[in-house]
């Protein structure tokens, strides 16, 4: 059998030394999901059936940079730190939440913080809430893929043992080879789902069934994510819940999402398309 693979000879580095500062990757993946979701959604406005305006993308693009940044450290803080101790070891240090290039993000804090951003601007705009999730949905996948391969540049969130021909070793992962579980996550969640995505919208009428592509996206990336945990180590803190629960943290919160995401894509099925071109 080869050797497992050294995380460590590959010569990442968790950012780019500006000498005063280092730019983490980790910030870097949300910038480039973010900025590359701005502009294909501003693209996908063009195309006929769009359900708002380019001032509402712009809105939208500000909104939801806050609700992916202020959920995702909440939903960590909430879901993710703590253990069995009942008390989220971020909640009792605020400032530490503030600290993104340590990482620490999670998807389903961050989904709370992205629907919160769209209900704002969809009531003050006067836009069909469920349709502009539709547009959003296409795009969140870049940031998925970015942010995992920023996982792996960072050394962190590492997967279970094996002895797989690309098993790896990680730093404080100790001499075990494990799988390279962000990559697998990085093409499920990421690669994977915008590929499906980006199909639905551009080759199909999907986008006139208000409620598919948000499901598809929902069902999809729970697929995914449940998938991938069982190659992930769970977060430390967490081990012992994962161990006496037979699922991870992760995947249990995937279930509501793949049933939500199933019922919205039976809910549009069911419903007539609109009209094409019909914004509403």
């Amino acid at each position: 059998q080869a050797a497992p693979i050294h995380w460590a000879d590959l010569g990442l580095r968790p950012g780019i030394d500006l000498g005063f500062f280092t730019l983490r990757f980790y910030s870097l993946a949300y910038i480039a999901g973010i900025a590359l979701g701005y502009w294909h959604i501003s693209r996908m406005l063009k195309a006929p059936g769009a359900p708002m305006a380019q001032m509402h993308a712009d809105d939208l693009f500000f909104y939801c940079t806050l609700g992916i940044i202020l959920g995702g450290r909440l939903g960590y803080a909430t879901f993710y730190t703590g253990g069995d101790t009942g008390i989220p070891s971020l909640w009792l240090h605020p400032a530490e939440m503030a600290k993104l290039w340590e990482g620490g993000m999670s998807f389903h804090g961050g989904v709370i913080g992205v629907l919160l951003a769209i209900a704002w601007v969809s009531w003050r705009g006067g836009l069909p809430f469920l349709r502009v999730c539709d547009y959003i949905a296409v795009n969140v996948p870049f940031g998925m893929m970015f942010g995992r391969i920023a996982n792996f540049i960072n050394g962190e969130l590492w997967g279970r043992p094996t002895d797989v021909a690309w098993a790896m070793v990680f730093p404080g992962g100790g001499p075990v080879a494990r799988h390279p579980s962000q990559l697998y996550e990085a093409a499920l969640e990421g690669l994977v789902m915008a590929i499906i995505m980006l199909v639905a919208f551009w080759k199909t009428r999907a986008r006139f069934r208000p409620g598919l592509l948000v499901g598809l996206f929902t069902s999809g990336i729970a697929a995914a994510r449940f998938t991938a945990e069982f190659f992930r180590e769970p977060d430390a803190q967490l081990a012992d819940f994962a161990a006496r629960t037979g699922l991870s943290m992760g995947q249990w919160l995937t279930i509501p999402l793949f049933l939500l995401g199933v019922a919205l894509v039976i809910r549009a099925l069911v419903r007539p398309p609109l009209a094409s071109g019909k914004p509403a």
